[in-house]
């Protein structure tokens, strides 16, 4: 629970016809000045996957395709071996024929929202532009470090830390960001800590000043787009200020919206998909950004991507073998597959033998599997998320993402 209140808490170019301005919007800022060569940029972000979130100006659009590297709070990806964002358990159901569906169609929440929002937070969305786009990363703070913060302080009102998580007070947030109002979003993440002394100084205060120095170093050496959440940037001891006071020129960008794409735009929504290629197996696996790699046992090649939003995880692992197990067999050890729901055993184009079915195993919970081998290894895919998710197409059409080259 106190991490879920450290995300909340911690929150936060070429102009084309019929275009519409938002001059108070206060979520961009240029930074120049101090001897830079290069301008680079900061943005406030927002820790949800909220659509509304994703309606981002023609000014932002062009600070992403300007720069070299996005800078974040954290290494969001790192997460993706640890963090399964899901906050309720698949409901899935067979028919009289063990076919599978889901008994529900409502979202499923996750941390950062539900299945309805987006795929990823929106912080995690720039990292995964980033990763897509052949850009640099740079993370601010360590993960360790947050996860240390949070677990060393002590709020003792349990109902006054379910005030500051609950769904009301996120709505009221969402709505001072789609205003852009970063000195009203600094307001409620205060007031809402001054019945636990210290707090403030250590989620906001003190990381400000970690942030600034740190940001002070990465632009020194190139152009970065870096998204902090919007909490962060305003008011005297606000990540804003703590960088005019280094020397640096902070400039408010006007929020711009125009009916007709401009070609930053275009160039960024281009950058989806990630491909991985393995030249020892000769396999290609499509991602929809770029997964975190781990090698596990004797050659063992694990391969995991999450869409933290929406609670959905992708994974692949590269299993050495000698031939001596049939597919067949190889699905009895690797497809948990309830008894109720039948294996499905297909031919891809290139005639690859493949097997597939739900399986339920923990940690996983309920699940999708595919199976397929060569001469030299056995390649197992899974795909599981929230209701809706494990009830589409989605996991297959990962799943057809995957195949040997050679």
């Amino acid at each position: 629970m106190r991490y879920f209140v450290f995300i909340w808490v911690s929150l936060q170019s070429l102009l084309t016809f019929g275009q519409a301005m938002k001059v108070n919007n206060e979520l961009l800022w240029e930074i120049s000045g101090n001897g830079l060569t290069k301008k680079s940029y900061l943005y406030g972000s927002l820790h949800s996957n909220d659509k509304r979130l994703f309606q981002l100006s023609d000014s932002t659009y062009y600070a992403l395709n300007a720069t070299d590297a996005i800078v974040l709070e954290t290494d969001i990806f790192s997460l993706f071996n640890t963090l399964d964002t899901r906050k309720g358990e698949v409901n899935i159901l067979y028919d009289n024929q063990g076919k599978v569906y889901t008994g529900s169609n409502r979202a499923t929440k996750t941390v950062y929202g539900d299945e309805d929002g987006m795929p990823q937070f929106l912080d995690a969305y720039f990292q995964e532009y980033g990763y897509n786009a052949g850009k640099k990363f740079y993370p601010l703070e360590k993960v360790e470090d947050q996860i240390d913060l949070v677990a060393d302080i002590v709020l003792p009102d349990a109902d006054r830390i379910s005030y500051i998580a609950s769904e009301l007070v996120q709505e009221k947030m969402i709505d001072l960001y789609l205003e852009g109002d970063i000195q009203a979003l600094e307001k409620i993440i205060r007031v809402n800590l001054v019945a636990f002394p210290g707090t403030y100084d250590d989620l906001i205060v003190n990381r400000n000043l970690i942030m600034a120095k740190g940001l002070d170093t990465l632009i020194r050496k190139e152009a970065i787009f870096c998204a902090v959440g919007a909490g962060h940037l305003a008011g005297d001891q606000g990540i804003i200020q703590l960088l005019r006071k280094r020397g640096y020129k902070l400039r408010k960008v006007s929020a711009s919206f125009s009916e007709i794409a401009i070609k930053e735009k275009v160039e960024v929504k281009s950058k989806r998909g990630y491909s991985f290629s393995d030249e020892e197996t000769g396999l290609v696996a499509i991602f929809p950004g770029k997964p975190l790699q781990e090698k596990v046992g004797a050659g063992n090649s694990f391969l995991i991507y999450r869409e933290m939003g929406q609670g959905n995880t992708y994974s692949v692992e590269i299993i050495p073998t000698d031939g001596s197990l049939s597919l067949s067999e190889q699905a009895a050890i690797y497809i948990a597959s309830p008894g109720a729901s039948p294996y499905n055993y297909r031919k891809q184009d290139d005639e690859t033998e493949l097997i597939e079915g739900i399986a339920n195993t923990y940690t996983e919970g309920y699940h999708w599997v595919r199976i397929m081998q060569n001469e030299s290894h056995l390649i197992v895919m899974k795909a599981y998320g929230g209701n809706k998710f494990m009830n589409s197409n989605r996991p297959f059409n990962f799943f057809d993402k995957i195949w040997f080259e050679y």
